[in-house]
Formats: C-alpha cells, structure tokens, sequence
C-alpha cells in the first residue's frame, strides 16, 4: 500500500520539478525522449511511471530516484543526510555531519542551455572539487574553466569562484571544503 501512494506521489513532484525549473513539456520530452502526452498523463497521476521512465526524469531534473519517489529512508536511522533543494534548482546533498574538520558535499546542478553570467564569490577556506557527471563550469579568479569527470580542481576559496553547469544538460561534483590553510594529503602510489 505505501508503495502505491508513493507512486501516486510521483506526478504532482514532478509537476513541481519542471515548473521549477521552467521548462516546458515539450522541452523536458526532448531531453528524456519521452512523448509529450506520456509526460503530460505522469504529472497529471493518469499513468504510473514505470522504472524506464524515472531513470531519464530523475537524470533531467538532477534528482536522485530516491527523491522523485519520495523513497522512504534506510541504512542507520541515526543519520538522515536529507538533500536541501536551493531555490535556483540546485541539489545539495551534505556527506558528513561532524563538527569541525573537511566537510563533504555532493552537489547536482540543473543544466543551463545558455551560458550564465559569473557572479564569483569569496570566502575563507580550501576546496577540492571532483566532477562525477556532466560538465563542470568553474570560473577561478581570471580564469573560465570546463571540468569533465574525473577532472578535479583544488583552490584557496579567498579566490572569487563560482560554478554552474557548462552544457543543458545536470552536472554532478563532489566537494570538500576545510579550514583556511588545510590541504589534502595526496599519495601518488602506495608504500612499497
């Protein structure tokens, strides 16, 4: 029975994804290459989803499966890493939770058919930036960069920087971020 209602749940959430992500049926039928009227019947709840579908939806929105289906939670009930949604359709998903010391985040950022404007901010600390998926746009200081995945970036962040996704299509990075001064111990190759 609850997996019924949460099925039920799926339409209205992802009504609520693509308007908040002002995009048009025929333009999210685009990047998923599912049809217009089947999309129009999901968010309306006059047809199920079924896994086929989910997978490209939750790729064109930058949500997990979890997210859309509003998946109850597992693993250890003491910890409830619960993803914070940002108003400007970025995903934020923190990985650690001690105080003190390198914190971990994962974030999705929703693509950009146009290249955005650069607002580079400032502030104290060290970041190391990894790209999972998509392309990365990272603007460091004087310099605008695309980052693939497997591509990492590690920087001061007094330097002004700011990141978006550099095609339409999500992006996904893991970032650490320190205190001012902290730098990760990289080791090339394993003691013999």
């Amino acid at each position: 029975m609850d997996d019924e209602r949460a099925l039920d749940a799926v339409g209205p959430r992802l009504r609520e994804l693509r308007r908040k992500r002002e995009i048009t049926l025929a333009e999210l039928s685009a990047r998923t290459g599912i049809a217009t009227s089947t999309l129009s019947r999901l968010e309306s709840g006059n047809r199920r989803p079924t896994l086929e579908q989910l997978l490209p939806l939750a790729r064109a929105h930058g949500v997990t499966l979890d997210e859309l289906v509003d998946a109850p939670q597992t693993g250890d009930p003491r910890i409830h890493l619960r993803p914070i949604s940002c108003a400007d359709g970025v995903t934020i998903l923190p990985l650690t939770r001690r105080p003190g010391g390198i914190q971990a985040y994962k974030f999705i950022l929703p693509g950009q058919p146009e290249k955005q404007e650069p607002d580079p901010k400032t502030h104290e600390g060290y970041e190391w930036t990894y790209v999972l998926n998509g392309q990365l746009r990272l603007v460091l200081g004087e310099h605008d960069m695309t980052l693939s995945p497997g591509e990492a970036a590690e920087f001061d962040t007094r330097v002004p920087h700011w990141f978006d996704a550099a095609t339409a299509e999500p992006v996904e990075y893991l970032c650490l971020i320190g205190r001012q001064g902290q730098r990760a111990h990289v080791r090339a190759a394993p003691k013999a």
